[in-house]
């Protein structure tokens, strides 16, 4: 989904970009003749960031991040083929072996999607 990372600012945050182009498969079912980047993709993106964060930390190195859950998520306006999505990601706790992080998606400076994630941090 994350077409690269950009940035990672210290050891608790991280950024990702999508360029979301009308190419995306799932643009021809959701929605015929309106396409608009389903929400659970944005959510995805959000995961796929915050596994990054968290597994750069030195403690985490050979680990996998396994999705437990996402809290508070709120999609605030459409994604549309054309638009960049910046995906922010910050660590809030790390607990043994439970992570958890505050996330959001902005388009042109406007916050699209935001969560907060949970993962368990496991060995392979």
């Amino acid at each position: 989904m994350v077409d690269r990372i950009v940035d990672c600012l210290g050891d608790n945050k991280c950024t990702g970009m999508k360029n979301v182009t009308i190419n995306e498969p799932f643009f021809q079912g959701h929605f015929p003749g309106h396409p608009i980047m389903p929400g659970v993709l944005q959510l995805e993106a959000m995961a796929q960031v915050s596994s990054v964060l968290m597994l750069r930390k030195p403690e985490n190195v050979g680990k996998l991040g396994y999705f437990m859950s996402a809290d508070n998520v709120k999609w605030r306006r459409p994604v549309m083929p054309g638009d960049t999505l910046f995906i922010e990601t910050e660590i809030i706790k790390i607990r043994g072996s439970i992570g958890q992080t505050r996330c959001r998606c902005l388009v042109n400076g406007d916050v699209v999607s935001e969560a907060e994630l949970k993962f368990a941090l496991l060995d392979r």
